[in-house]
C-alpha cells in the first residue's frame, strides 16, 4: 500500500511539474520535477524508493531507449554522420578514460573503476531536456539534430561502459583484454539478437494477423510490451547487451513500420498515443526519482567526515566543467578536422559560438540518472558499493549543473535569433491556427439554415473556445484578453438591463403571475452574478445551477398539478423568448455604433444560441441533431484542409507548418467519426 500511494504520489507531483512549466517557461520541467522529487523526500521521511539494477534498466532504459530506435533520425544521422558516430562513439570513450581519471585524481578515496563508471554513466546526453529548453528559444537545427542523433548512440554505449565498470567494481577484477573482448561480445550481440528478436516480434504480429487476430488493443499492447520482452531475453538468456538490442529493434521496427503504417493507420495512432503518455511518465518519474534521492545521498555524503559540505559542491562543480569542457574541445577539434579535410560538404567555418552551443546542448538527464540509480549497495564479499552515495550526489549535482548552465547560458548564446516557430516570411503557426477556425466559422454560418440552426450555434461556439485557447503573444496579452473579457462583460451586462427591463414591464401589465416573476428575477440575479470578475461568485453559480437542474429533473416526475406546471413553462418561455429577442434587437443596433463591433456579435451569436433553443426546447438531445452535427463538422473540414492548401501554394507556411495543421484538423476529425466499442 505504501509504494502504491508513493507512486500516486509521484504521478501527481508529475502533472503539478508541467502546469508549473506551463505558467513558468523559463524554468524547465527537469528542474521542477527534481525539486519536487527533494520536497517530497523532506516532507515524508518514510518515502524511499529502491529498485534493483536490472528491474531499473528493465523499467525505465529499456522503453525510453527502444523508443529512440523507433524515431530513428536516418537522414540526419547520414548528414552529420561522422559528428554523429563520433560524439556517440570516441566522445564517450574520452570522456570515460579522461573524466574517470580526473575524478580519481581529484577523489582517490574512489577506485578507478568507480571513476570510470560515474564518468561513463555521465557521458550520454539527453534530448529530451534539450528539448524543453529548446521551446521557448532557437536553438539551430543542425546542433539539436546532432544532439538528438548522437543521443540513440550514445546511450547505449555509454551504458555498456558503465555496466562492465560497475561489474569490475562489483567483482574487483578488470582485465583490458577481457573487457574488451567481452564488450565486443556484448556490443555485436546485443545487435544481432535485436534484429533478429525484431523481426521475430513482427513476425509473429503478421502470423496472428492472418488468423484472424487483428484487435488494434492487442497489437498495442504486444508493441508496448516488445522492449521488456527483447530486454530480458538478451540480458538474462544471452547475458549480451539488452541496452544495444533494444535500439536495433526499435530501428527495425521504425523500417518496418514504412511499409505498413498505412495499412495499420488505427493501431499505429493509439500505439503513438500509448508511447507517449508512457514516456511522459518515465521521463518525468526518473527527474522526481533523482530529487527524491538528493537529500538522503547528501546526508550521506556530508556525515562523511572525509568530505565537507562545499568540498562534495566543488566536486560537481569540478567535474561538471570538465565533462561539458571535454565536449567542447571536442567539438571545436571534430569541426576543424571537418572542415580542413573537406570531406563533407556544406561545413562551416569551425568557431568558439558554435562549439559552446554544442557543448552546452549536452545536457545529462533520464539515462543518467536511470543508470546511477541501478547501482548496486553491495560488492562481492558482502562489503558497501564503495562511494556509492558519492557517486548517486555527484551524479545528481552533474545533471543539475548543466541544466541549470544551459537555461541560463543558451539564451544569451542564441540572443537575436528568430524564435522557434518564426520561419521568415511565414506565419506563425497560432496565426496559421486561427485563420482556419474563421475559414470554419465562415463556412458554418453559410450552411446554416432554419433546420440546423440550433446545431450550428453550437458549433460555432466550440470553435471560438478553440480560437480563444490559441491565445495571443505575451506582448499583446493585455489587448488580446483582458480588454477584449471586460468589455464582453460590459455588453453581456447591458444585455441582461434590457431583459430585466422587459420582464419588469410585462409584469406591471399582469402579464404573468408572482411566481414565474421571481423565478426570473433570480435567474437574472445568478446570470448577473456570474459575469461579476469574482472567481468566488462562479463557482456560486455553478453550484446553484446543478441544484436547480436536480430540482427540474426532479420535478419532472411529479404529477401533482402537472397542468398547471405545464401552462406556466409554456407561459414562462414564451415571455424569456421575447425577453432575449429584445436584447438581440438592441444589440444588433448597439454593433452599428460600437468601437468594437466584433466583440457585439460574439453576444449576439450567444443570444441566438439561446433564441434558437427555446424555439425547439423538446430537442435538447436526438440522433438526428447528431446527425447534423456530424455532417456539418466534417463539411467543415474540408473547408478547413482546402485553407490550409491556400496558405501553403501561397507561401505563408511552409511544409512542417502544414502538417502540423492537418494533424490538428486530423484529430478533431477523429474525436467526430471515433465510436466507442465494448
Amino acid at each position: 500500500m505504501d509504494f502504491l500511494i508513493t507512486v500516486l504520489l509521484l504521478l501527481v507531483c508529475l502533472l503539478i511539474s508541467n502546469i508549473i512549466s506551463h505558467y513558468i517557461p523559463i524554468l524547465p520541467t527537469a528542474l521542477t520535477q527534481i525539486a519536487f522529487g527533494i520536497i517530497i523526500a523532506l516532507i515524508f521521511k518514510n518515502i524511499s524508493v529502491e529498485i534493483e539494477t536490472e528491474w531499473f534498466l528493465l523499467l525505465f532504459v529499456a522503453p525510453l531507449l527502444y523508443n529512440d530506435g523507433r524515431h530513428f533520425p536516418r537522414e540526419e544521422l547520414w548528414k552529420q554522420r561522422a559528428s554523429i558516430f563520433g560524439n556517440a562513439i570516441i566522445l564517450v570513450l574520452i570522456t570515460t578514460i579522461g573524466g574517470g581519471y580526473f575524478i580519481h585524481w581529484m577523489i582517490p578515496a574512489m577506485p578507478l573503476a568507480a571513476a570510470f563508471a560515474l564518468a561513463a554513466i555521465l557521458s550520454p546526453t539527453d534530448p529530451v531536456a534539450v528539448n524543453g529548453i529548446a521551446k521557448r528559444i532557437h536553438i539551430p537545427e543542425k546542433i539539436l539534430n546532432l544532439v538528438r542523433g548522437e543521443s540513440l548512440i550514445n546511450d547505449a554505449s555509454g551504458l555498456v561502459a558503465f555496466n562492465y565498470a560497475v561489474a569490475a567494481v562489483v567483482t574487483g577484477y578488470f582485465s583490458l583484454r577481457e573487457a574488451l573482448v567481452n564488450f565486443t561480445y556484448m556490443f555485436l550481440a546485443g545487435a544481432i539478437l535485436g534484429v533478429i528478436l525484431g523481426l521475430l516480434v513482427t513476425w509473429i504480429r503478421f502470423i496472428l494477423r492472418k488468423q484472424g487476430i487483428n484487435d488494434v488493443t492487442f497489437h498495442s499492447l504486444l508493441q508496448i510490451m516488445t522492449p521488456f520482452i527483447i530486454f530480458m531475453i538478451t540480458e538474462e538468456l544471452l547475458h549480451a547487451s539488452g541496452v544495444i538490442a533494444v535500439v536495433v529493434a526499435g530501428i527495425v521496427h521504425s523500417l518496418v513500420k514504412e511499409r505498413t503504417e498505412t495499412m495499420l493507420a488505427e493501431e499505429q495512432v493509439l500505439t503513438e498515443n500509448i508511447w507517449s503518455i508512457v514516456l511522459f511518465i518515465l521521463n518525468g518519474v526518473v527527474f522526481l526519482l533523482l530529487g527524491l534521492n538528493i537529500p538522503s545521498s547528501m546526508i550521506e555524503s556530508v556525515a562523511n567526515p572525509a568530505y565537507g559540505n562545499w568540498l562534495i559542491i566543488g566536486y560537481v562543480l569540478a567535474i561538471g566543467i570538465i565533462i561539458l569542457g571535454i565536449r567542447f574541445v571536442w567539438s571545436y577539434i571534430f569541426s576543424y578536422y571537418e572542415y580542413r579535410s573537406g570531406k563533407t560538404k556544406d561545413v562551416a567555418k569551425p568557431n568558439l559560438k558554435t562549439s559552446l552551443l554544442t557543448s552546452l546542448t549536452g545536457v545529462r538527464g533520464a539515462v543518467t540518472m536511470a543508470g546511477v540509480l541501478s547501482i548496486p549497495f553491495i560488492v562481492t564479499g558482502g562489503k558497501a558499493f564503495p562511494e556509492r552515495s558519492l557517486i548517486l550526489f555527484i551524479a545528481a549535482g552533474v545533471i543539475l549543473f548543466t541544466l541549470i548552465v544551459a537555461t541560463v547560458f543558451l539564451p544569451m548564446l542564441v540572443k537575436g535569433e528568430p524564435a522557434e516557430g518564426e520561419t521568415g516570411d511565414h506565419l506563425d503557426l497560432k496565426e496559421a491556427k486561427r485563420r482556419i477556425l474563421l475559414a470554419a466559422i465562415k463556412k458554418i454560418r453559410l450552411e446554416m439554415n432554419e433546420e440546423n440552426e440550433a446545431i450550428a450555434y453550437e458549433l460555432i461556439d466550440e470553435y471560438k473556445i478553440m480560437f480563444q485557447q490559441i491565445q495571443p503573444e505575451q506582448n499583446s496579452l493585455e489587448q488580446g484578453t483582458v480588454v477584449y473579457q471586460q468589455k464582453l462583460r460590459e455588453i453581456r451586462l447591458l444585455s441582461l438591463k434590457v431583459e430585466r427591463k422587459y420582464i419588469h414591464n410585462v409584469m406591471e401589465k399582469n402579464g404573468m403571475d408572482e411566481a414565474i416573476f421571481e423565478i426570473f428575477e433570480k435567474s437574472l440575479d445568478l446570470r448577473e452574478e456570474a459575469l461579476s470578475n469574482n472567481g468566488r461568485s462562479s463557482a456560486m453559480y455553478l453550484i446553484g445551477k446543478v441544484i436547480r437542474e436536480w430540482r427540474r429533473i426532479r420535478s419532472h416526475f411529479r404529477k401533482k398539478d402537472k397542468e398547471t406546471r405545464l401552462a406556466k413553462l409554456k407561459l414562462g418561455r414564451v415571455i424569456q423568448l421575447k425577453s432575449f429577442q429584445t436584447a438581440l434587437e438592441n444589440l444588433e443596433g448597439m454593433a452599428k455604433e460600437y468601437e468594437r463591433p466584433d466583440i457585439v456579435y460574439a453576444v449576439i451569436s450567444d443570444y441566438k444560441v439561446m433564441i434558437s433553443r427555446l424555439k425547439r426546447p423538446t430537442a435538447r438531445y436526438n440522433e438526428k441533431n447528431d446527425e447534423q452535427k456530424e455532417e456539418l463538422r466534417l463539411k467543415v473540414m474540408e473547408i478547413e484542409r482546402s485553407e490550409i492548401h491556400k496558405m501553403y501554394e501561397a507561401g505563408d507556411i511552409d511544409r512542417e507548418q502544414a502538417r502540423e495543421l492537418r494533424r490538428f484538423v486530423n484529430y478533431i476529425e477523429t474525436v467526430t467519426l471515433h465510436e466507442h466499442v465494448e
